[in-house]
């Protein structure tokens, strides 16, 4: 879907394909047929922006088979789809029954990750619609927190630098010019927007910035406002954004809080809990809980252990789906949403030209709320872009056919 910022600026509108699990160019393909196209067909569009995830094994495929790419660019126009940014975050096995750590592997101290973002680049130049010149690709903040030491921090900048290289060289050669975003994620070595701006003006090349994924940016917290007026400030470039929206629990002390927020911890996905306090509290036990933001690394260990003060409220890295809240006593952090989005393109410029709504935690939600059925789970991503298109039209753009 496209949309024009009063500035004159096309900005496009997609849903992110990893919600439908597949490691291989048939599962891809099949994708397409089975999801992508319905869902273009439910909204009434000749056109449908998806952001594809394309798995080690798929993006092996289509960057070492120029058929096969060509092949992939006609069956997307055959569908009426595009694609001007691919999801580089998960590497493969993102659709296993147990995803938790493994998405974070290899990070970018390890060479795999340099070379599989590097093929997703020349994917993604091969399949730009005619009239577009720029895509985008999220990836991995750098690495999952744990056994990252300076060694590795160097590997990874370096290996940050040459794709920016890599990435010059491919816009001289086929005049797409492609750009990577570190999407910060709770648990990772750049867990906030702040946290990238170091690393990221360390390379110092505009090739590489940020992906704000506006449910990352809840759990942790984070005020839209003053993170993207650091970004500004700072001279980093937003990317892409992902439109998404965190669980958020008011009153976590509360029994019948905790037991709608157990329905939510899942096996298959981590659900990095946070909670923010203000000042110092004292615990029943007499010990002392310091002001500040306070997290388990899933929803479990939230709910079992004293990790997190129950005075304070809980945000977990649950993607919900953005048009339907959570019943009460739950609700999710669409608001957070709302700001970001009418700081990213309610300007008088755009900060970023690309948005994604990513919810790919359907078939993780309570039982009750899982899509039995392929055309319900059709109705549902359908129903967030038609939110996210109303959101974007009440900022003044207009939709394009």
């Amino acid at each position: 879907m496209r949309f024009r910022h009063p500035d004159g600026s096309t900005v496009h509108l997609a849903y992110c394909t990893n919600v439908h699990p597949a490691e291989t160019l048939d599962g891809v393909l099949a994708q397409l047929r089975d999801h992508c196209e319905p869902v273009r067909r439910r909204l009434g569009r000749d056109r449908l922006g998806i952001g594809l995830w394309l798995a080690r094994d798929a993006a092996h495929a289509l960057v070492t088979d120029p058929s096969a790419l060509r092949g992939l660019r006609t069956e997307l126009d055959r569908r009426g789809l595009e694609v001007v940014t691919l999801n580089g975050f998960p590497y493969e096995g993102f659709g296993a029954e147990e995803v938790k750590y493994r998405v974070y592997k290899p990070d970018w101290a390890d060479p795999e990750r340099l070379e599989h973002t590097t093929a997703l680049a020349r994917v993604l130049a091969g399949l730009l619609p005619d009239d577009v010149t720029h895509g985008s690709i999220s990836t991995l903040p750098l690495a999952w927190r744990t056994a990252y030491d300076d060694a590795r921090a160097e590997k990874a900048r370096g290996a940050l630098v040459t794709l920016a290289e890599r990435l010059d060289a491919l816009e001289e050669l086929t005049g797409r010019s492609i750009r990577v975003g570190l999407e910060p994620e709770p648990g990772c070595v750049v867990e906030t927007t702040h946290d990238a701006i170091a690393p990221l003006t360390a390379i110092g090349h505009d090739r590489i910035g940020i992906c704000v994924d506006t449910c990352h940016l809840a759990t942790s917290f984070e005020d839209p406002h003053t993170a993207l007026d650091a970004l500004t400030a700072a001279r980093v470039p937003v990317v892409k954004s992902q439109l998404s929206a965190a669980l958020h629990a008011e009153h976590p002390r509360l029994p019948e809080v905790r037991a709608s927020l157990a329905a939510f911890a899942e096996p298959r996905f981590l659900h990095q809990t946070r909670a923010l306090t203000t000042h110092d509290t004292v615990r029943a036990g007499g010990t002392t809980v310091a002001a500040g933001l306070h997290g388990t690394d899933d929803l479990d260990e939230a709910l079992t252990g004293d990790t997190l003060p129950a005075g304070a409220p809980w945000r977990a890295h649950f993607h919900v789906p953005l048009h339907a809240d959570p019943a009460a006593p739950l609700t999710s952090t669409l608001p957070v949403l709302k700001a970001a989005l009418t700081r990213l393109v309610g300007g008088p410029h755009p900060l970023t030209r690309h948005l994604e709504v990513e919810t790919y935690t359907w078939q993780a939600l309570p039982p009750e709320l899982r899509p039995r059925a392929r055309a319900q789970l059709t109705d549902g991503i359908a129903a967030e872009l038609t939110l996210a298109r109303d959101l974007l039209t009440d900022l003044g753009l207009k939709e394009l056919p």
